[in-house]
């Protein structure tokens, strides 16, 4: 007998205050014995996504967008919607979205400014066309109030996953250009700027602090551990690195890791985290249409297995009674191209 998932869909919050929790039920099969996550990045809607049959052979009951999910960098909102349209019809995808939650967040090529931050003039605007692709409805308090930040609770026979996506871009402050030649920032100095702005921040921090889920699914459209490279990274805010870390054992946040974006590469990373009971994972997975080709090595002291430069989507697959998280990297045909198993301690 087909397992049934519950999908309660936690609507978003306006200044830091919840609006009234009307759960949605939705009703999905499991296709095998894990409950099954899909995300990607880096889309370019100009190069034909051969991956998404690929993707749907894994029978996700989820896929998220983790940004760059279409290439606009432009002022001009029409140019934008018009992007944004063009993979929205795209055959492929809308059967592959067909009885899935589709949820994301965005990067600096559909925010609309290369390593863009909180000084691009259209980021409100932009806002709606990223939720109106979303299919987020009008009336969502998504709508009303800044950054596309969001959570969602998944309830699967008696077990739950929280996904909590982050907005990296509308809040954040100046990056600092690097002084080396061939790196493009260097971190600031220590104290100075923000990733995710103080609205943001103590959003999360409620949302990890109320999660009753086994676990919690961090949306990161840049990378959170791998911060020697020289691109967009957390690592270019260290005080920002350290908060978020701290949060993490703070709140006590069951089975919490990163899922991220941006590098055109694939990747897992982890590092041990003074008072986290379990190692803290940062799974990138990018691009879905284009990659970084020419990648031969970079400076990673958190990195596990080798760097994946084939185009490629992630996979998490969660097995509750073993309290563990198999985190696949795959690519054309569904082929395996490297995995990773966290598990998390006791339920």
């Amino acid at each position: 007998m087909k397992k049934i998932v519950l999908l309660f869909s936690f609507l978003g919050f306006i200044s830091c205050k919840s609006s009234i929790d009307t759960p949605v039920k939705l009703q999905t099969p499991i296709q095998n014995e894990y409950f099954t996550i899909a995300f990607g990045s880096c889309d370019n809607q100009k190069i034909k996504n051969e991956l998404w049959p690929a993707i749907d052979k894994n029978h996700p009951s989820v896929w998220i967008w983790g940004g760059d999910n279409v290439y606009s960098d432009t002022e001009d909102m029409e140019f934008l919607k018009k992007n944004y349209d063009i993979q929205k019809q795209d055959t492929d995808y809308l059967q592959f979205i067909k009885n899935k939650i589709v949820m994301g967040t965005w990067d600096d090529h559909d925010f609309g400014a290369n390593d863009g931050g909180e000084e691009y003039p259209f980021k409100r605007e932009s806002q709606q066309l990223l939720l109106d692709f979303l299919d987020t409805s009008k009336t969502d308090s998504l709508r009303k109030r800044d950054g596309v930040y969001t959570s969602k609770t998944i309830a699967i026979n008696g077990h739950k996953v929280k996904i909590i996506v982050l907005d990296s871009r509308f809040f954040r402050t100046k990056l600092t250009k690097a002084t080396d030649s061939k790196k493009r920032f260097q971190p600031n100095k220590y104290g100075e700027g923000t990733v995710l702005g103080n609205a943001q921040w103590k959003w999360l921090e409620k949302e990890l602090q109320t999660s009753d889920a086994q676990f919690n699914v961090l949306v990161s459209s840049i990378q959170f551990l791998s911060d020697k490279h020289g691109f967009e990274a957390w690592g270019n805010f260290p005080h920002e690195v350290e908060k978020l870390e701290r949060l993490i054992v703070s709140t006590k946040a069951k089975g919490t890791f990163i899922i991220s974006g941006d590098r055109h590469i694939a990747t897992f990373s982890s590092k041990n985290v003074t008072g986290l009971s379990y190692p803290l994972v940062d799974f990138t997975s990018s691009g879905l249409t284009h990659t970084y080709a020419s990648f031969s090595g970079e400076e990673n002291p958190y990195v596990k297995g080798e760097v994946i430069k084939d185009i490629n989507f992630g996979l998490l697959k969660f097995d509750f009674e073993n309290n563990k998280v198999i985190m696949e990297i795959r690519g054309k045909q569904n082929k395996l191209l490297q995995e990773y198993v966290q598990i998390y301690p006791g339920k």
